[in-house]
């Protein structure tokens, strides 16, 4: 048992309160169908709110905006082409 906040919590406990407070820079894996095929990405939170952010913004989902990242990205992995797509988005603003 361990104290957090003046109450005692077990070890489940804590897990629960961790993911509550989940960082901007959590990794989580998100699936997606690309042109058909079923993938999945890992992105930190931040880079997957901007993602549905700007495929809002478009009026598009995100897998489509996903699959035209993707149609773009030559050698580069999906997840860091993402990553790289959300980042060129908000510096051109």
């Amino acid at each position: 048992m361990r104290r957090i906040g003046g109450r005692l919590t077990t070890p489940s406990t804590i897990q629960i309160v961790a993911e509550r407070r989940r960082s901007p820079t959590a990794v989580a894996k998100h699936s997606l169908v690309i042109a058909g095929h079923s993938t999945s990405v890992s992105l930190e939170d931040a880079f997957w709110s901007g993602l549905k952010a700007i495929a809002a913004g478009r009026d598009i989902a995100i897998a489509a905006l996903v699959a035209e990242i993707d149609q773009t990205r030559g050698d580069a992995n999906l997840s860091s082409a993402l990553r790289v797509f959300v980042l060129d988005h908000y510096r051109s603003r």
